[in-house]
Formats: structure tokens, C-alpha cells, sequence
């Protein structure tokens, strides 16, 4: 299996150019993982089995919301293109990734109104390109 892979590989660019496009994605995620671990930088430090596994949850819970936050806006931006009628090519789509973070403060104080989330109907407005 191993030969046959890297025959493929030597043996087309357009092989190499998908892998290296999907290599690019995995690390945006290495990047946005890296970019929130601003505490203790993603290291497991506690002593107690509860703590280290309560520590690595955490770990993994706040790059997924970014990656679902993302998920769901860039759809409502595609739906936004649609029905403007403005193109949107296949092709395109394959680019695109939900890890990103310029967006993204990993400092300070995160508040989550729970009411006013509650009240809320959709998502909150996007903003012209």
C-alpha cells in the first residue's frame, strides 16, 4: 500500500497539490489550537486523573466551538451568495476552512447571556464585504 501511494504521489502533481491542500488544513487547526492554548500553552499540568482529563476536555472544547461558530456563519455567507445570485464554485468550496481565528480574542472575560441568547431568533447580522 505504502509503494503504491508514493508512486501516486511522485506520479501526479494534481495528487500532491490535494494532499498538500488537505496537510494545509490540518495545520490551521494546529494553528487555532495554538492560538487559544494561551494558558499553560495545551500542557496538562494537574497532579489528579479528574483535573488532567477535566484539563484535556477544555482543551478540545474551545477549538470545536470556534470551528462550529465558523461553520455556521461561513453557511449563512454561502446562503447570502446564493440568493444574491452571486456564483459560488465548487472548486472554491474545497478552500475553505472553518479554523480560522482573526476574529477570535483568547484574552480577557467571556460572558454567555443565557435570557438574551434565549431571545435571540437566528444568527446575528453578517457584515458587508
Amino acid at each position: 500500500m505504502k509503494t503504491l501511494f508514493i508512486l501516486r504521489y511522485l506520479e501526479s502533481q494534481d495528487y500532491r497539490r490535494r494532499i498538500n491542500a488537505q496537510l494545509n488544513k490540518g495545520e490551521s487547526l494546529h494553528a487555532l489550537r495554538d492560538f487559544l492554548f494561551v494558558a499553560d500553552q495545551g500542557v496538562i499540568r494537574r497532579k489528579q486523573e479528574e483535573a488532567q482529563t477535566n484539563q484535556a476536555m477544555c482543551l478540545n472544547l474551545i477549538p470545536n466551538a470556534v470551528v462550529i461558530w465558523n461553520t455556521v456563519y461561513m453557511q449563512a455567507v454561502l446562503d447570502r451568495l446564493h440568493t444574491e445570485g452571486l456564483p459560488v464554485e465548487e472548486d472554491d468550496l474545497a478552500h475553505l476552512s472553518p479554523a480560522r481565528f482573526e476574529h477570535v480574542n483568547p484574552y480577557g472575560k467571556y460572558i454567555f447571556p443565557m435570557e438574551q441568547a434565549a431571545q435571540r431568533h437566528g444568527l446575528r447580522p453578517l457584515r458587508a464585504a
